[in-house]
């Protein structure tokens, strides 16, 4: 009895095209939510060399205040006047007095704009309130 030798050897590959295929897949995913990340109203953060942790825990609320004429104020992404603002943080007071305040400020606003909101959460009785800035890129050379 001879070996047939006319028949092809089985040939044990992987074929790695499906596997590519949900790799583009995955990474178009994420490009198209990465920017959706970023929670409240975009606006231009001011920098610090050593920013504190962007706000992660549920106790926290986000307050921003986007530059203009007047300066726009946001609870999480709703837009309010100053008054509505005031009104928000007097209630959200009143329901939870132990959450903190982060606030997201424009760096094109006057320090006075920012104080003002600084001092509105403190007129509503919040004591933990800080504010958000990105890292300094230092430019090479």
């Amino acid at each position: 009895m001879g070996m047939d030798t006319g028949r092809d050897k089985l040939k044990a590959a992987i074929n790695i095209a499906p596997l590519v295929d949900v790799c583009l897949v995955l990474l178009i995913i994420f490009m198209v939510i990465t920017p959706m990340l970023q929670k409240g109203v975009a606006v231009q953060l001011p920098e610090s060399a050593n920013p504190d942790k962007k706000p992660e825990a549920g106790t926290q609320k986000l307050l921003s205040v986007k530059w203009a004429q007047p300066p726009v104020y946001y609870f999480e992404s709703k837009p309010l006047s100053k008054q509505e603002f005031q009104a928000q943080l007097d209630e959200l007071f009143q329901r939870s007095p132990q959450t903190e305040l982060v606030i997201k400020a424009d760096k094109r606003l006057k320090y006075v704009d920012v104080k003002e909101v600084m001092r509105m959460t403190k007129e509503a009785g919040f004591q933990n309130v800080g504010l958000i800035s990105e890292k300094k890129v230092n430019a090479p050379g």
